[in-house]
C-alpha cells in the first residue's frame, strides 16, 4: 500500500486531495492543526512527530503534499503591514514547507529508488502582485524556489518534486472576497469563466501520482483557469 501525507487536510483543497488519494487506494495521513496527528508545520517538534507517526504506523511514505498555508489574518496595504503578520505567514507558508520537504525527503531517500514524490501547493500569487497581502505573495514566490531546489537535489534518488499553482479557488480563504472575484471573472479575468474548485487541484495531484510526469521533475502545473496566459 502506498502512503500519502497531506498537510492542511482538515478542509478545502487539502481535504479534497486527501479524499481523492484515499479513493485511489492510498493510505492517507491527514495532518492539520486540528487533526490527529496534530501538526503545525511551522513547529519543528510537530513536523518530526508527524513523520515518526507515519513511519511507526506504515514504515514508509510515498507522497508528501505540502498544502498547509495561511493568508494574512488582516489584509493590509504593503505600506502598513506588520512584522507580526509577515512572520506568521512566512513561518507557516515558506519555512514550514521548506523543512517539511527536507524532513520527508531524508526519509524518502532511505527507501527504494523512485518510491517517493513531493507536491507543493503554491499559488498564482507567486508571480502576481497583490499589494494588500504582500507577505502572502512573497511566501508563495519562495515556495516556487523551494520546489526547484528540492527537485534538483532529489533527482538522484528518483524523488520527483512538483508545484501546483491554484488560481482563484472557491474555499474559505476567499469567502470574504468571493463576490469581488466572481465579478472580475465574469468580466474576463480568466479565460475559463468560473471559480476554480478544490477538485480541479486534486485532479492534478492524481495525475502526478500515477508516475507519468516523473521525468518532468520541477514542473509547475497551473490550476488557474488560464489566468497565467498573457493576453492582449
Amino acid at each position: 500500500m502506498k502512503v500519502a501525507v497531506v498537510t492542511g487536510a482538515s478542509r478545502g483543497i487539502g481535504a479534497c486531495i486527501a479524499q481523492n488519494l484515499e479513493d485511489a487506494g492510498y493510505a492517507v495521513v491527514r495532518a492539520s492543526t486540528s487533526s490527529n496527528p496534530k501538526c503545525n508545520i511551522a513547529n519543528e517538534t510537530d513536523r518530526r512527530d508527524l513523520l515518526d507517526h507515519v513511519i511507526t504506523q506504515y514504515g514508509q511514505v510515498n507522497l508528501l503534499v505540502n498544502n498547509a498555508g495561511v493568508a494574512p489574518a488582516t489584509r493590509l496595504d504593503l505600506l502598513e503591514t506588520t512584522s507580526e503578520s509577515y512572520q506568521r505567514v512566512m513561518e507557516i507558508n515558506l519555512e514550514g514547507t521548506f523543512f517539511m520537504c527536507q524532513l520527508f525527503a531524508n526519509q524518502m531517500r532511505k527507501q527504494p529508488h523512485g518510491t517517493g514524490r513531493i507536491i507543493n501547493i503554491g499559488s498564482i500569487s507567486a508571480y502576481t502582485s497583490s499589494v494588500k497581502r504582500g507577505e502572502y505573495c512573497i511566501s508563495k514566490a519562495g515556495v516556487s524556489m523551494v520546489t526547484q531546489l528540492f527537485a534538483d537535489r532529489l533527482a538522484e534518488y528518483g524523488i520527483g518534486v512538483f508545484e501546483i499553482r491554484p488560481g482563484i479557488i472557491e474555499t474559505d480563504m476567499i469567502a470574504a472576497v468571493k463576490d469581488m472575484y466572481e465579478k472580475r471573472i465574469a468580466e474576463g479575468l480568466t479565460p475559463i469563466n468560473r471559480l476554480g474548485t478544490p477538485q480541479d487541484v486534486a485532479n492534478i495531484v492524481l495525475a502526478i501520482t500515477d508516475g507519468r510526469f516523473d521525468f518532468a521533475t520541477g514542473q509547475v502545473f497551473n490550476a488557474d483557469g488560464g489566468f497565467h496566459i498573457r493576453r492582449l
